[in-house]
């Protein structure tokens, strides 16, 4: 296929496709033929690098705030903060959770902080977590008696 050269120009310099087809009114279809027929390498959604594992794919959106919250700067489904990754979505609490506890999360998350969309992986908690924590407020209980 022979390809124009102000799309290879465009190509060569990372223009994305969308953008190539807008500026020359192309379609998206003739820009990705170029592409391939040029033998690039593939594209990466999202236009940075890709990142080397789901933790660093994390880290790149969540920038720490105040009294250890996290907000999450990056791509969302709907409300939920998600972390793509090898062409793959997993939840970003859920991804939180397990960089900070060090092991997947059982059951649903739920925040245990007050701030609104934080994704701190130590203000979540599973199944686990709260099933100890009913626990450890029967035994208070038991020791020192009810609230008064």
């Amino acid at each position: 296929m022979k390809v124009r050269a102000d799309i290879a120009a465009l190509l060569h310099a990372g223009v994305h496709h969308q953008d190539i087809a807008r500026q020359l009114h192309v379609s998206r279809k003739t820009v990705s033929a170029a592409h391939h027929a040029l033998q690039l390498p593939p594209r990466v959604r999202g236009g940075g690098a890709p990142h080397a594992t789901l933790a660093d794919a994390y880290r790149a959106h969540a920038t720490p705030v105040d009294d250890g919250h996290v907000q999450w700067t990056g791509p969302m489904d709907g409300s939920l903060p998600v972390v793509c990754h090898s062409g793959r979505r997993a939840p970003a609490p859920r991804v939180a959770f397990r960089l900070h506890h060090g092991r997947p999360a059982e059951g649903r998350l739920r925040r245990t902080c007050e701030q609104p969309g934080c994704v701190a992986g130590a203000h979540y908690a599973d199944r686990r977590i709260r099933e100890a924590n009913q626990r450890a407020d029967r035994a208070f209980a038991a020791i020192f008696g009810g609230a008064q």
